[in-house]
């Protein structure tokens, strides 16, 4: 059972401010289980307590799981004093204190992106030992050879040294590939076509494991999932 403060619990489900939320559980505003409660330090089971705020059910979620096509010019971040973020994308209405990405897309990097507020599975989503595919669609500033997709395969080294590794590379057209790769260190992909003299002009990412953007979501849209058919699709593929 999840108890909690009537206060507490309808802010954090609705994101409104704590003092908001009093001022109308004072008003009467507020009902548990069809009875309205003016007490904002009312104790209530979030699990099998009815609740409702100016008529609206209030229904509990623990945790909450969005996928994003994130566009272009966006931070991966849950908050920036001066510039844009994902989270700021995500729709007052599923949007929630807490939430952050899952790994990190670059700025100007597209495409499928987790954000949540449950720490748990967002650490298996990006551990290596869970050895997830994460696959993207890169354009380059010139041509792909046979001799790049072997030396992804056998895992590129960087310029600091660093052993990536075996990622697939598959050559869509003359400057455009797939890659396929089950980490995630910083500009990663970036930095494997440097090592042989290619530059990324544009990187959208398509996948994780087996789980796919819909093709309906456009770019800056979200949808909310459950923790169940993210799994089935990222760790059961």
């Amino acid at each position: 059972m999840k108890k909690q403060r009537l206060d507490k619990f309808i802010s954090n489900q609705l994101l409104l401010s704590r003092s908001i939320v009093r001022t109308g559980i004072l008003k009467g505003r507020a009902t548990v289980n069809g009875v309205v409660v003016r007490n904002v330090g009312e104790i209530i089971d979030a699990d099998s307590d009815c609740v409702t705020y100016e008529g609206n059910t209030v229904g509990y979620r623990e945790y909450i799981y969005i996928l994003m096509n994130k566009p272009k010019g966006v931070l991966s971040a849950a908050t920036d004093k001066s510039r844009k973020t994902v989270v700021d994308l995500v729709p007052q209405s599923i949007r929630r204190q807490g939430l952050f990405p899952v790994g990190r897309l670059d700025k100007d990097t597209t495409g499928l992106l987790l954000i949540t507020d449950d720490g748990v599975f967002a650490h298996n989503c990006i551990s290596p030992k869970k050895e997830i595919s994460k696959s993207y669609v890169v354009t380059l500033d010139g041509d792909i050879n046979d001799g790049m997709i072997k030396v992804f395969n056998e895992g590129v080294v960087l310029a600091d040294g660093t052993v990536c590794k075996s990622a697939k590379l598959e050559r869509i057209s003359e400057n455009v590939a797939r890659i396929i790769i089950t980490e995630g260190k910083y500009h990663q992909i970036k930095r494997m076509f440097g090592t042989v003299g290619l530059g990324v002009n544009d990187l959208r990412r398509e996948s994780i494991g087996g789980l796919t953007i819909p093709d309906t979501l456009k770019e800056g849209e979200c949808i909310e999932m459950t923790k169940e058919q993210l799994e089935n699709s990222i760790f059961y593929r």
